[in-house]
């Protein structure tokens, strides 16, 4: 069967990997209401595009922290790789690098900072837990710089594990041939203390994922953060909060420009990406579509599901009129709050 989308990867996924693994990577936290509506959200926004423009080139490179990418699709961290195919977090580093984007490692990868860095040249960025245990945090900041790691993306919305109701039922644990590099014990402490104490350990930038109000966007700027994520863990942690897509304006506005915001959760079309550049984000990442490519078809799948959201991004540009990410506005998008008045008038 030939894959036209990247949704169809999960739906294959589910049917060749072990209900525990599957149920892991898919599920979310409690009802799931935010894991549905990561989704539904972005198909309650519509498009105005533009007409009669010459779209026969189209530019979709841009800079992210001073990292010229081939397009604003980045993948973002997820836990356990191998769990979803033998080469785990090496084929995602591979397919991110030959694709001219970026890596999130995960915290709780099966693959080491090193391993990664062996896999060849690229840009990538490793996801930190902060632990009680500063020593060992410092330990790992500092086996990251040394990798070759770029940026840090400190996870703030786990001062405790979501409840997911899937991994009680099947008692999920990691498979006896893996293990992580890392380790157990969250304890998070305040936004202020953690982002300012990093910066003192290292000189790699540090985003801020997991904001997902003003108030929060606000404290990651004062604080130093180089950028933020708009990110609700996947719809894997506090249930009924919002679509990440219909918090990221609230995000963008109180950061008033000061640091990049980008979104994580729920894109699975060049729409989306779209959309989500549209009301201000700098860039997306991408979770749940990388470990489902991987464990269809490893490396190659991966390189295929950034290729396939690149080609529809591409074409969502040429059909509203756009040829550079500089020319996605406001103006080509309807959300919901438009359409209730809620925004006063663009005119």
């Amino acid at each position: 069967m030939e894959i036209t989308n990247v949704t169809e990867y999960q739906a294959i996924a589910k049917q060749k990997l072990p209900k525990m693994i599957y149920d892991y990577y898919a599920s979310g936290a409690e009802d799931e209401w935010t894991l549905q509506e990561n989704r539904e959200a972005f198909a309650r926004i519509l498009f105005r595009p533009r007409i009669l423009i010459d779209v026969s080139k189209i530019d979709m490179t841009t800079t992210i922290l001073g990292f010229k990418l081939s397009m604003p699709i980045m993948i973002s961290p997820t836990a356990m790789q191998k769990m979803a195919h033998p080469d785990g977090e090496y084929a995602t580093a591979r397919a991110a690098s030959a694709a001219g984007t970026i890596m999130t490692l995960s915290s709780w990868a099966t693959s080491s900072v090193e391993e990664v860095a062996s896999t060849g040249p690229g840009i990538r960025f490793f996801q930190l837990y902060v632990y009680k245990d500063r020593r060992v945090v410092e330990q790992l900041v500092r086996r990251a710089e040394k990798a070759g790691f770029k940026a840090i993306a400190l996870t703030v919305d786990t001062p405790r594990l979501g409840r997911r109701e899937a991994d009680i039922k099947n008692r999920f644990v990691l498979p006896q041939n893996l293990t992580l590099k890392n380790f157990e014990g969250l304890d998070l402490g305040k936004m202020d203390q953690d982002v300012k104490w990093l910066q003192s350990i290292t000189t790699m930038p540090i985003l801020v994922k997991g904001v997902i109000t003003a108030e929060d966007s606000r404290l990651a700027v004062e604080n130093g953060a180089a950028g933020i994520i708009v990110s609700n863990h996947g719809a894997r942690q506090l249930d009924y909060v919002p679509a990440t897509i219909s918090a990221l304006e609230e995000v963008v506005k109180a950061a008033r420009g000061q640091i990049p915001v980008f979104l994580d959760g729920g894109v699975r079309r060049g729409t989306d990406v779209f959309k989500a550049l549209a009301l201000g984000a700098a860039g997306v990442f991408i979770g749940r579509p990388v470990v489902f490519s991987l464990a269809v078809a490893g490396e190659a799948g991966v390189s295929n599901v950034l290729k396939m959201l690149r080609d529809e991004f591409e074409l969502t540009m040429a059909l509203s009129g756009c040829n550079s990410l500089a020319d996605i506005t406001r103006n080509h998008v309807v959300t919901e709050a438009d359409k209730f008045g809620v925004m006063p008038s663009r005119l």
